[in-house]
């Protein structure tokens, strides 16, 4: 199929790889043009210089940008992609958003004659590389099924997960959770090594056990090395956290855990870490004991 890719960052340049090997006939566009040109180089596919140029005939347009306003300029603003796009195509988002946006631009897409998903992932850098993608869905049935063998590609777990705006809203439940881990890992290594115990001699026993998390896997051996230098960073998972508790207070409940991990990030941003890896947490509470 002819397929759009908007948005080439640490997700979206191996995710748009898979798309092309698989044989599908790509053109990109990214803001930062050399990273386009980067991408074409490398693989087989085509240079857009705007997104409308891009989402002309497309058959699926995909996107995977920061936040709400860089996805609403993407796609409405002068030459947006939503613009251009023919009647019948399908648009799947890879942003992390909110679902009011997802919602918005779902109706839009309705009225134009196209199909919206939402399809925020899980998985980092690593499964966006290795194309192992988690991927939550919120639209259509019938979208959804037209869409599966493209998202298929690059993902290992493609689910539907209700209409439009479910997909935000399960991503959102899975930084919730994600940031409770990381506090509670960081914490445990914290605690493993004020104790004088061998941290990895403590993982390789707890990994096999009721406490093992993909987060304990892969990050406890970079966070004992204090190597925070890769991966999602601070600054997009306290924009991720800010979404999830503004849409807490709509539904009138309270994420006490959530809204204290989110201060500990904004203590690492305090420290410059405002693009180390999440897992940083433990480095604050090194911090934290130098005070």
């Amino acid at each position: 199929m002819k397929v759009a890719f908007l948005g080439l960052g640490v997700m979206g340049y191996p995710t748009a790889r898979h798309l092309a090997n698989a044989g599908h006939e790509v053109t990109v566009y990214n803001r930062t043009v050399a990273k386009a040109e980067q991408w074409v180089q490398q693989y087989q596919g085509s240079l857009a210089a705007t997104p409308a140029d891009a989402a002309q005939d497309a058959d699926v347009v995909l996107a995977c940008v920061g936040k709400d306003d860089h996805l609403r300029e993407l796609l409405l603003g002068e030459n947006g992609a939503f613009a251009v796009m023919k009647q019948g195509s399908l648009f799947i988002d890879h942003t992390t958003a909110s679902a009011e946006i997802a919602r918005e631009l779902g109706q839009l897409a309705r009225e134009r004659g196209f199909a919206f998903l939402d399809a925020p992932v899980s998985g980092g850098q690593v499964g966006a590389e290795n194309g192992v993608l988690s991927i939550m869905v919120g639209g259509d049935a019938a979208d959804f099924e037209r869409a599966l063998p493209v998202m298929q590609v690059y993902g290992k777990s493609v689910q539907l997960m209700g209409p439009v705006g479910s997909g935000q809203l399960t991503k959102m439940v899975n930084q919730i959770c994600v940031a409770g881990l990381i506090q509670s890992l960081a914490e445990g290594l914290h605690f493993a090594q004020a104790a004088g115990l061998d941290g990895e001699a403590v993982m390789a026993v707890l990994s096999k056990g009721a406490a093992q998390s993909w987060q304990m896997e892969n990050r406890h051996q970079t966070m004992l090395k204090g190597d925070y230098d890769f991966g999602f960073a601070v600054d997009w998972m306290r924009k991720d956290l800010d979404i999830a508790m503004r849409e807490a207070q709509n539904n009138g409940i309270e994420l006490p855990v959530t809204a204290l991990v989110d201060k500990f990030y904004g203590d690492v941003q305090a420290m410059g870490g405002g693009r180390w890896d999440t897992s940083s947490l433990l480095a604050r509470l090194a911090d934290q004991d130098k005070r």
